[in-house]
């Protein structure tokens, strides 16, 4: 009898130690922790209840209904894409405003430039030049198309301007013969041979194309690794791995525990698991990166847009000049390729040499010359950018440990015995996986896949590798083949060269004083004025090649 009543003694002390634990884990912390965060469930237990009905959440006593499990399982798919959201934003942000800005800059620079070179040479050589002024709209012309991603062969484009240049330059020193359409045909086969405007045509077009290439590969690159960023950040979260992330940041309300932080080595497994397909971009991220910074080199250095434009037109003076004074050399042997032409008679007026070319070029003095794009220059843009590109890299990679940070997700390093476990409160102790796809095969958190890739990652992937070969080609200085801009987001097109440092001519890449200065202050007299078609023409091709980047987007 006495050995009875100690049993039921025993069992009632027990009984009332559970019932005092019982209510110490009521759920009117839970209550108020659902709205705070703005759920409003049809009911919330006022203490724990038997979880059976749970599918994600541990299923002891609980403080969740299947309704309440079922929405943290929505919340946790939202909260978790926001949140690769907001940590993208930054980095897309930078892409976008500066590629805007580049892309503004490069434009206005042409804008500028052709503005400035036109009212020159209209004020200078008026009617004449204005008359022959289609040279240069043709070159313009090309010169977009290029800019704007069309396959336009740069160097075969500008050996035809100094053709046609030659050709209207050869029609005015010999304007007391008739020169036909046949006959300026043949005199363009000797234009290499003849060498009329001696060494600029081919500095200018070293300069010039290297500049071109450069600026309008960078400019896609920022393109194509803003449009990458945005579509990469837009995460689709796969059924497991929607249920670990509710496990990992719902589950403590289930328990009771709605403001305790999940641990931080749990966070990451959580994390390296939902975001292993977006880990394996980082590699070829990295290389992009690399890649563009490269190139950025080239802007502040031998390709500098900004610096090969700016003097053109005193380049252009300089290859007249040459004519000038090679103009009996050049006739002579012209006449002897292809014959003497016949003489126009007294109707023309047979102007001499000095005559038709006593115009001279000046340069823009520091307070002439236009203001580029938001008053700034390419070298700030290039150092500008060249700090925010190098923060980016590992970009990817490095996501998990972003997001598994006490600020947003964990409860920090200093809490590892006071952070939800997936299970309780206490320690985590499985190891941490490596980032990307195939050392997911054991994460303890996260059912992955391995065998089945993300397609559309590898979409992107595949879209950076083509722009990588595109930039490294273009710091070599060699043109690749481009399709039309509005495939270029998608990293479509390909390209070939140098995959290291290729030798490069830039004999002339620097600024050179010109050999010829001329006045660019009033109007000429009418012998004068025969030559603004010829000094005109070289002069536009200036603002074409400047134009080209300004329509290239």
């Amino acid at each position: 009898m006495a050995i009875s009543k100690t049993i039921i003694c025993t069992f009632s002390v027990l009984s009332v130690a559970a019932r005092a634990d019982f209510r110490a884990r009521n759920c009117s912390e839970v209550r108020e922790a659902c709205v705070g965060k703005g759920f409003s469930f049809t009911h919330v237990p006022l203490q724990e209840i038997p979880g059976q009905h749970l599918r994600v959440c541990p299923q002891g006593n609980t403080c969740c209904t299947q309704e309440m499990e079922d929405t943290f399982g929505q919340q946790s798919k939202q909260d978790f894409e926001n949140l690769v959201d907001e940590m993208s934003h930054e980095l897309r942000s930078i892409l976008t405003s500066r590629h805007k800005r580049f892309d503004e800059f490069f434009l206005e620079l042409l804008e500028n430039t052709e503005r400035s070179l036109n009212e020159m040479f209209v004020r200078t050589y008026g009617k004449p030049y204005m008359q022959n002024s289609e040279v240069f709209e043709n070159l313009f012309a090309e010169l977009k198309r290029y800019y704007t991603g069309g396959n336009v062969n740069l160097e075969e484009m500008l050996n035809d301007f100094w053709s046609r240049l030659l050709e209207r330059m050869f029609t005015l020193l010999n304007s007391q013969y008739v020169i036909t359409e046949d006959y300026l045909e043949c005199i363009s086969k000797y234009t290499d041979q003849l060498k009329p405007f001696g060494d600029v045509p081919r500095k200018l077009k070293a300069q010039v194309t290297r500049a071109f290439i450069a600026a309008r590969t960078f400019v896609q690159g920022l393109s194509v690794g803003k449009e990458v960023a945005q579509r990469v950040s837009k995460v689709s979260s796969t059924p497991a791995c929607i249920r670990a992330l509710t496990k990992l940041l719902y589950c403590p309300f289930c328990q009771g525990m709605p403001t305790v932080k999940p641990c931080k080595n749990y966070c990451l497994n959580v994390m390296k698991g939902c975001l292993a397909n977006q880990a394996d971009l980082d590699p070829e991220w990295n290389q992009y990166i690399d890649a563009m910074l490269l190139v950025a080199q080239r802007l502040e250095g031998p390709f500098n847009i900004e610096s090969v434009m700016e003097p053109i037109d005193v380049k252009i003076s300089e290859a007249i000049m040459n004519m000038q004074e090679n103009s009996a050399q050049v006739t002579y042997r012209v006449f002897q390729g292809c014959g003497e032409p016949k003489p126009a008679g007294m109707t023309r007026s047979a102007r001499g040499v000095s005559d038709v070319f006593n115009a001279r070029f000046r340069p823009y003095s520091p307070d002439e010359r236009p203001t580029t794009a938001a008053g700034t220059s390419l070298d700030r843009l290039v150092v500008d950018i060249k700090e925010k590109l190098k923060l980016s890299k590992k970009f990817w990679s490095n996501f998990p440990e972003a997001m598994c940070v006490e600020e947003r997700v964990t409860a920090g390093n200093a809490s590892d015995e006071e952070c939800w476990n997936g299970h309780t409160k206490g320690r985590y102790f499985p190891e941490v996986q490596k980032d990307g796809l195939t050392n997911q095969m054991n994460n303890p958190e996260v059912g992955v896949d391995i065998t089945r890739p993300d397609t559309f990652i590898r979409q992107q992937i595949m879209a950076l590798r083509v722009m990588t070969n595109k930039l490294k080609n273009a710091y070599n200085g060699n043109d690749i083949y481009f399709q039309d801009s509005s495939d270029e987001g998608s990293g479509s097109g390909s390209g070939s060269g140098c995959t290291e440092v290729c030798p490069t001519d830039m004999d002339g890449a620097a600024t050179e004083a010109p050999l010829v200065k001329a006045d660019r202050s009033g109007p000429l007299d009418d012998s004068a004025l025969l030559l603004a078609p010829s000094v005109a023409l070289p002069t536009m091709l200036a603002l074409s090649a400047l134009a080209v980047h300004r329509q290239w987007r």
